[in-house]
């Protein structure tokens, strides 16, 4: 089976080499984790003893081999994107929050990785509009 041979970054994406030589790559707007953090912390990893996943300790951020075979690249023309971009101070964390969702799964939402259902689309567009009001009303 396929194993993590070695990783590096350059300033956008997160690369490996696998056991198979082959290089994948991701990009880091999709790890806001890995995309906020300083070089150091993105360079203190260690592999599982299986080689298939990359711990950052200090970031208590884990990355699976798998999440490499994903081919789909941001596309930052999407609903969601078009929110945030109108509001860039919006701390994506603290959204994340309010939604009781992962800060990683709203990321991907944002650069277009991933679609929210509708269901999850109004739930973000519902948390804009109280933010909107209560900002309001201050």
């Amino acid at each position: 089976m396929e194993q993590i041979k070695n990783l590096w970054f350059d300033k956008n994406r997160i690369y490996i080499r696998t056991t198979d030589e082959r290089i994948l790559s991701r990009p880091l707007k999709a790890y806001p984790e890995l995309d906020e953090a300083s070089v150091e912390q993105r360079n203190d990893f260690t592999f599982d003893e299986d080689g298939m996943a990359i711990r950052w300790e200090a970031l208590d951020a884990d990355m699976h081999i798998s999440s490499f075979y994903e081919t789909s690249e941001p596309n930052e023309q999407n609903e969601v994107a078009a929110m945030f971009n109108r509001f860039p101070w919006l701390n994506i964390s603290e959204v994340a929050r309010y939604l009781g969702i992962n800060k990683s799964l709203l990321a991907r939402y944002i650069y277009g990785i991933s679609k929210p259902s509708e269901q999850r689309f109004q739930q973000i567009r519902d948390a804009l509009h109280t933010f909107g009001k209560e900002l309001q009303s201050a």
